[in-house]
């Protein structure tokens, strides 16, 4: 920079404002200026030692805490990462995605990274890289929950949602069950029954289930024989194998922690020539574009809008509540309400 202000006959800060605020330069200086460091190969300021004087970056981290592919496979993560993609562009902000597998390595990949806040995408409670964020001094929201100090938390009332989601997939069922999400950070895929809720370590898989507990009880349902397949991941494909499970105990009302294991249910109920919902009954949450073709009673939310509430806070500004829901019903359940 100093050689092109010498041979530009100008002072270093007139170089640096060529490139950084081009519009407080007089036009033929500024042309003067890109012509000499062309001709040195000289590429404007560099932009770590940029950030390091501003103390930005200009960029979000989300932490996926799954693999890479996942947040294009999985559609509610796309669907939650278009939200805080717009809103990037909007602020014309850079977006980093993060993944986690549980491996030691975790916490170093994201304190690494140069951003200015943190999303991370609904995780355990004994997560390691949620004390260490969360005493960087950036902005920490957590999608989903856990609430720990030092982030925000932007989410649903999943508790009160699988409640009601329960009551309507269970009206006139003998023998429920629960298609569940993982119960900890292990994410084994394993058959339970009767699982204490205080038990698991992800608070959406924790909620919803004392969700489902509490109409039970309510229905005078025995929780102690209530069978729980848990998956490993949110995917439709690998969930059939756990359906099936389901299907095997006689299960004529299934709750699916998502839409995508709600499809992985119907599939496994086609399989075996049952009718739904006369056979069995299925729910599930988010409602995305395929829940209305397969006719599924749901519980309507945006991971869009959470998605941009997330970045917004990341950003270190307000964000309107993005936590609303409502119970649709269609073809899928009993009960017409």
């Amino acid at each position: 920079m100093a050689e092109v202000a010498r041979r530009s006959g100008v002072s270093p800060m007139t170089v640096s404002y060529c490139y950084n605020r081009p519009d407080r330069v007089a036009p033929e200086t500024l042309r003067r200026v890109r012509a000499v460091a062309a001709e040195l190969g000289y590429r404007g300021p560099d932009p770590t030692a940029r950030s390091l004087r501003r103390r930005r970056t200009g960029t979000i981290g989300v932490v996926l805490g799954e693999h890479l592919a996942y947040a294009f496979e999985d559609p509610q993560a796309r669907s939650f990462l278009t939200g805080v993609a717009e809103v990037c562009r909007e602020r014309g902000t850079g977006l980093n995605l993060i993944p986690t597998t549980g491996e030691d390595t975790d916490v170093e990949r994201v304190t690494s990274a140069s951003v200015d806040g943190y999303i991370l995408w609904t995780t355990a409670d004994s997560d390691p890289v949620l004390p260490v964020v969360t005493g960087l001094g950036k902005p920490v929201v957590v999608h989903g929950g856990p609430a720990v100090d030092g982030a925000r938390v932007v989410t649903i009332d999943n508790r009160a949602s699988a409640r009601e989601l329960a009551a309507h997939v269970f009206a006139g069922a003998a023998r429920p069950a629960v298609l569940s999400f993982p119960f900890g950070r292990d994410r084994a895929a394993r058959m339970a029954t009767g699982p204490d809720p205080d038990e698991v370590e992800f608070p959406v898989t924790r909620e919803r289930l004392r969700g489902v507990v509490d109409h039970c009880r309510d229905a005078g349902l025995d929780t102690r024989a209530l069978p729980v397949a848990v998956v490993a991941r949110n995917d439709r494909a690998e969930a059939v194998a756990q359906a099936d499970a389901l299907l095997d105990t006689g299960a004529d009302a299934v709750v699916a922690m998502s839409d995508q294991l709600a499809f992985a249910v119907l599939d496994a109920a086609r399989r075996r020539g049952l009718h739904v919902p006369a056979d069995v009954a299925v729910g599930g949450w988010d409602d995305g574009p395929e829940a209305d073709r397969e006719g599924l009673t749901t519980i309507t939310q945006s991971l869009h809008d959470q998605g941009r509430a997330c970045a917004l806070i990341a950003l270190g500004a307000d964000a309107q509540d993005s936590g609303t829901w409502r119970l649709t019903v269609r073809a899928s359940t009993r009960a017409q309400a």
